[in-house]
């Protein structure tokens, strides 16, 4: 039998480097595709307007917390969860920027 081993390639264990979602693709296919809504469904189920809300599923704009506030009242989930993915996603985005910068900042002593 063969021995498996693990791969120390930083490109496949490097979780920064791992599919980085952003706010509208996530409601898009976690919340809109199960329930088969369009953007226009959508918008007008939480009466906002329909452009603004494309721009949103396609990543053009980033969620805003007033189209959080509809989406989660409609969804029933938590004030602020949209708006907690796309900060996931833009502090991941700028690590990827950074790519390393942070680490040469020495942290200030207490």
């Amino acid at each position: 039998m063969e021995a498996r081993t693990v791969s120390r390639s930083r490109t496949i264990t490097n979780p920064d480097w791992l599919h980085n979602p952003h706010a509208g693709e996530v409601l898009a296919s976690e919340f809109m595709e199960p329930l088969e809504l369009d953007a226009a469904q959508l918008a007008a189920a939480i009466d906002a307007p329909v452009a603004h809300l494309q721009a949103v599923l396609s990543g053009e704009r980033p969620m805003d917390a007033e189209l959080d506030l509809r989406l989660g009242r409609y969804f029933r989930m938590s004030e602020g969860f949209f708006l907690r993915l796309q900060d996931q996603y833009e502090l991941l985005e700028a690590k990827r920027v950074l790519n390393g910068e942070l680490d040469r900042i020495t942290p200030r002593a207490a």
